[in-house]
């Protein structure tokens, strides 16, 4: 059975068995999450939450992501600066799709 949930301002799909990454959720590694905004399950489509249905997982890894490097230069002047980003992320494996 497929769903497709929504988090962290995205839409994802996932099956059973699927492990995804997400923006950062609060929780610790081991812990179970619930995703209660789920647009579609198996063939019902929400309008445009899915009612009763919902999405589990459990957290696997708290984590960042590879560095970015971003530079800044202002045409005609000596202004330069070079930054780095590492996002956070959170690794979970989805484990029951009930709906």
């Amino acid at each position: 059975m497929i769903a497709i949930i929504k988090t962290g301002g995205k839409q994802l799909l996932v099956k059973k068995d699927d492990v995804i990454y997400i923006e950062k959720i609060e929780g610790k590694e081991g812990e179970q999450v619930t995703f209660n905004e789920v647009l579609l399950v198996g063939d019902k489509v929400g309008t445009p939450l899915v009612k009763g249905a919902t999405v589990s997982g459990t957290i696997e890894k708290q984590g960042k992501a590879k560095k970015i490097i971003v530079y800044r230069h202002n045409a005609k002047s000596t202004h330069k600066r070079k930054l780095g980003h590492r996002q956070p992320y959170t690794r979970v494996k989805i484990d029951d799709i009930k709906g």
